[in-house]
């Protein structure tokens, strides 16, 4: 089982990100597909949620009309697509995958905001 990450790295304020998720090992259409982000001494937070492909997705205040969460159930990845990016956006971001009695976690890819 597996949640491997990409798409992390350095932009300036405005810019923009896409973070990929691919997934192996399990059934990645029936699990609820997460990105959270951690930043510097602080608590990791959920930042989109979206439950299946094409259903209503959740949104953390702070990046609602900014970020979109997707997937594609075909390919086992889950998307994370961040415009407007801001200096306080810069975390390490984790994908989750969560079902039942299973959870699984990616590694986290960092993303820095900065001019």
């Amino acid at each position: 089982v597996q949640l491997v990450e990409s798409g992390g790295g350095l932009v300036q304020p405005g810019g923009s990100l896409r973070l990929s998720c691919a997934a192996s090992g399990f059934t990645f259409s029936s699990y609820v597909a997460s990105w959270y982000r951690q930043a510097p001494g602080q608590e990791r937070e959920l930042v989109a949620r979206q439950p299946r492909a094409g259903s209503s997705a959740y949104y953390a205040d702070s990046v609602k009309g900014r970020f979109t969460i997707s997937r594609d159930n075909a390919k086992n990845t889950m998307y994370l697509q961040m415009n407007s990016l801001k200096p306080q956006d810069t975390a390490v971001y984790y994908c989750n995958a969560r079902a039942l009695n299973y959870e699984y976690w990616g590694q986290g890819t960092q993303v820095t905001v900065s001019s």
